[in-house]
């Protein structure tokens, strides 16, 4: 089984996320994409991040219509700051040895990788794929050949940072995330009073 593993804070989910998922889907040619919601990203600490059952919730609804998608709980329910290498382990433990796993990420995430706790590790487990945004120049970080990849996805001109500016200033976010995420985040009136800086990157 070839299995993507979509790692990302999701707060909240758009659909740059969901044509990223399938592009990569389509051109590794993947059994399924487990969309993995961060429970308390440590490189985020800077800034306020959503409830991780919120964010958990809304990827769920997002993904529901879509058979090749899964979401996963093993990062919202592991106690203490979300790594990758954690994420990578238990997954690969669950699905076992006959498994190929292909962690997703974004391009600014994959660019700061040699700053990750256990990359390493990180690397062994998945072949890693750095999706990017139109525009967006990024470096190999220069791990061994055929360990990353690096794709380019026109739908990641949208950013979580922007649609949680857009609810703070009362503009629209129909058609950048999905109607039952539009829906969720106006029921539980999230993204209401951002803090100053929203301006954090990343899928």
């Amino acid at each position: 089984m070839r299995i993507g593993v979509m790692g990302g804070t999701f707060d909240p989910i758009h659909h740059g996320h969901l044509v990223a998922a399938s592009e990569v889907a389509h051109e590794f040619s993947l059994d399924t994409v487990i969309f993995v919601p961060t429970g308390r990203p440590w490189q985020k600490a800077h800034r306020g991040v959503s409830e991780a059952e919120d964010r958990y919730l809304m990827t769920v609804v997002a993904t529901a219509a879509d058979p090749r998608f899964t979401v996963s709980r093993v990062d919202v329910d592991r106690p203490g700051p979300t790594y990758t290498a954690d994420t990578l382990r238990d997954l690969s433990v669950a699905l076992g040895p006959d498994a190929e796993l292909f962690f997703i990420t974004g391009a600014d995430a994959l660019a700061d990788i040699l700053g990750w706790d256990r990359t390493d590790e990180v690397v062994a487990l998945a072949h890693l794929i750095g999706v990017t945004r139109p525009g967006h120049a990024l470096v190999d970080p220069g791990f061994a050949p055929g360990r990353v990849t690096l794709i380019e996805v026109p739908a990641l001109a949208i950013s979580s940072s922007d649609v949680r500016r857009r609810v703070a200033d009362g503009a629209p976010i129909s058609y950048l995330v999905p109607a039952g995420v539009e829906s969720y985040i106006a029921k539980r009136a999230l993204y209401r009073e951002e803090s100053g800086d929203i301006s954090s990157q990343g899928i």
